[in-house]
């Protein structure tokens, strides 16, 4: 797809994702869905109100009326599309930097739109092939209230409010000026817990911090856990489909150590979890003591959720999956990825025993990354070329879902192109750092003899 990655449309605001850029999308998308009635909803970003504005300009246009839902985290959004039947166009760029924004398209199912879905919608875009309403048949808009109320009943229906009520834990939260700072604060103290925040008012400039929850960007979080004693410490991105966590010493936890550690809490043997190709050994390990299954997606969360549906139709029982960046799907929850319920869920366990007791099991991996610079896709062909003969001499498991991962039991190494750099990413982990860059400086040595032999 030109338009359209694997979690929609982002650029610069008002440089490359512009006001009439997205008129023209949601022309599209009115178009393609063909329905009634369209929500609109956004984050925190100072260029929210203006790309909404053209948002709904565009649906009306095609004569599409129009819910305005205002701020609301994506997975909020999501509830929104589920309980009305109505599919929603969401003004957000997730984690990326404030002078970003973008469009995520979300069914009338409250899940993110199929690759095949994205297509006709981006065909029709690039055709210009839009409906246009008379004069008198021009869509109408309405605001909504009180979305964020019912989405927050709705996760404290969803959650075990009373074994985290009883815990009586302290939360530091950091929801980083994003969508997650108008539910999170109020959702954590309905469900018992003492909360303390830092960066937690909405603001679109995000002047506490980058909206993306890596530890370089959560250095306040950590001395907020310090400072107030408390029990975790939970970071959202910009639009809050996601949770990072700290342990209650202040020390940051490693995404996939989480995703291991709820894993390890959900699956029973025959299960299946779905991850993508650079899923930690973490969770490889987990799947394998408990006796489950995993499943490997291209990097994505419209990958990840095409996966989930397919073995869900076929009666595959699929308790979690997700990506160690703290995007993680609760399938019997929601298709979705929800910050605030991930949260919910870990709290449970952190209501029985300490962090980090329940990610001391998946310490102790390292992870070596390497990347190949490329001037021109022959150079490309030939790296990917030298990965395959690479493959082929390997004892080890071949993934070639995306890119070429190998796994050997105890460790494995990916070589795979960016899909926005001109770079060939090489990543690998083991449990013994040596191994792991053994294996990455493999791959990296064939790699880049495979550019010189061009």
């Amino acid at each position: 797809m030109e338009v359209f990655g694997s979690s929609g449309t982002r650029g610069v605001a008002n440089e490359e994702l512009t006001p009439a850029f997205v008129l023209r999308v949601a022309k599209a998308a009115g178009t393609a869905w063909g329905v009634d009635r369209v929500a609109i909803a956004r984050d925190t970003r100072y260029t929210g109100r203006m790309l909404a504005d053209a948002a709904a300009s565009g649906l009306a246009s095609t004569g599409t009326d129009i819910d305005r839902l205002g701020t609301v985290p994506t997975p909020g959004a999501q509830y929104y599309a589920e309980r009305e039947g109505v599919p929603v166009i969401v003004v957000t760029a997730s984690h990326n930097p404030p002078q970003y924004n973008g469009i995520k398209l979300v069914g009338a199912d409250g899940v993110e739109l199929a690759v095949s879905d994205l297509e006709r919608i981006e065909g029709t875009l690039l055709a210009e092939g839009f409906a246009v309403a008379p004069w008198d048949e021009t869509g109408r808009v309405r605001t909504v209230e009180g979305v964020t109320r019912e989405y927050v009943d709705e996760l404290l229906a969803s959650v075990d409010r009373e074994s985290i009520a009883d815990a009586e834990l302290t939360v530091a939260l950091d929801p980083g000026h994003g969508a997650g700072s108008v539910t999170s604060p109020e959702f954590f103290r309905e469900l018992g817990c003492r909360v303390v925040t830092v960066n937690g008012q909405p603001d679109g400039h995000f002047p506490g911090r980058d909206p993306e929850p890596v530890v370089d960007n959560l250095e306040d979080l950590g001395r907020l856990v310090r400072a107030t004693d408390a029990d975790v410490g939970i970071a959202h991105d910009g639009d809050a489909d996601r949770a990072i966590f700290f342990d209650e010493n202040g020390e940051y936890v490693e995404g996939d150590a989480t995703l291991a550690a709820l894993a390890a809490a959900e699956l029973e043997a025959g299960d299946t979890a779905v991850s993508a190709v650079n899923v930690s050994q973490r969770l490889v390990d987990v799947v394998t003591e408990i006796g489950a299954e995993l499943e490997l997606t291209p990097i994505g969360s419209t990958n990840i959720i095409t996966r989930i549906e397919e073995l869900e139709a076929a009666d595959e029982r699929v308790p979690i999956a997700g990506e160690g960046n703290g995007g993680i799907f609760f399938p019997r929850y929601r298709l979705s990825r929800d910050g605030a319920f991930t949260a919910a869920r870990f709290l449970e366990l952190v209501a029985e025993r300490p962090v980090s007791e329940i990610v001391s099991p998946y310490d102790g991996y390292a992870n070596v990354r390497r990347n190949v610079g490329y001037e021109s896709t022959a150079e490309r062909d030939a790296m990917l070329d030298a990965a395959a003969n690479h493959a082929k001499s390997a004892e080890a498991e071949l993934n070639t879902r995306d890119g070429y991962r190998l796994d050997y039991g105890d460790a494995w190494v990916l070589a795979r192109p960016s899909g926005t750099e001109p770079l060939v990413r090489v990543y690998a982990e083991a449990r013994d750092e040596d191994r792991a860059a053994e294996l990455a400086d493999g791959m990296y040595e064939t790699l880049t003899k495979s550019k010189t032999d061009t």
